[in-house]
């Protein structure tokens, strides 16, 4: 199989819907209930099959089992959920923030190196 099978960029793809509810919740040793109740807690929104199945990605998977460790320590479904939002969001800041150092060290130092 090379990278340019439709199928094997999927497979790699964090973001490809390719688990059902059952598989997913069994990955996670949860319970379909406790996706249904991230989704409506909005942590994650699974994407939908032709036929109305609600499908998991990788990357929502994680974040599911980030929720799921914080409830099992017991804090509430809510919270759990609001924790993991902020904590992917502040990791996304981070990322952007490493994005913006790393360019304005690149542009000072063509600025020193065309002075030079």
């Amino acid at each position: 199989m090379t990278s340019d099978n439709p199928l094997h960029d999927r497979l790699d793809d964090d973001d490809y819907p390719a688990y059902t509810m059952g598989r997913a919740a069994e990955m996670l040793g949860a319970t379909p209930a406790f996706l249904r109740a991230i989704g409506e807690a909005r942590l994650i929104t699974p994407l939908r099959s032709e036929g109305g199945h609600r499908r998991y990605s990788r990357y929502q998977l994680r974040i599911a089992a980030r929720a799921r460790e914080l409830v099992d320590k017991g804090t509430p479904i809510e919270a759990a959920c609001r924790i993991v939002i902020l904590e992917d969001q502040l990791e996304e800041a981070q990322r952007i923030n490493a994005e913006y150092r790393r360019a304005a060290g690149e542009s000072a130092d063509r600025a020193g190196s065309d002075s030079a």
